[in-house]
């Protein structure tokens, strides 16, 4: 298998949200807005539970691309590149998760 990443895939996105492609998903979902967009994220992720609850291996795999599919498309639109979402896991590696969590804000 070629290799592929999430930098590619977020690369395919912005240029299907780029190509106005009356077939293209992508571009559908980059003219229906955040809120369209969002919300299918969240749709992936409750799907994705159910297969995880559930031990389906294949659907867990199936709507685990679908998540990270719809994650990258929110990011997209709303200016925020995998990059920055990387080197904030990145600045998280160094500490307990535990201790990295009481430090956020309460709110």
């Amino acid at each position: 298998m070629a290799e592929f990443s999430l930098s590619d895939l977020e690369t395919i996105i912005g240029e299907r949200a780029r190509s106005g492609d009356p077939d293209s998903w992508t571009a559908k979902l980059f003219a229906k807005g955040i809120d369209k967009a969002a919300q299918k994220l969240g749709e992936e992720a409750v799907e994705t539970v159910i297969a995880a609850v559930k031990g389906d291996e294949k659907a867990l795999v199936s709507e685990s691309a679908d998540l990270i599919y719809h994650w990258l498309v929110v990011l997209g639109m709303a200016g925020v590149s995998l990059d920055e979402v990387l080197k904030e896991l990145e600045g998280r590696t160094g500490r307990s998760g535990v201790t990295e969590k009481a430090s956020r804000p309460k709110g």
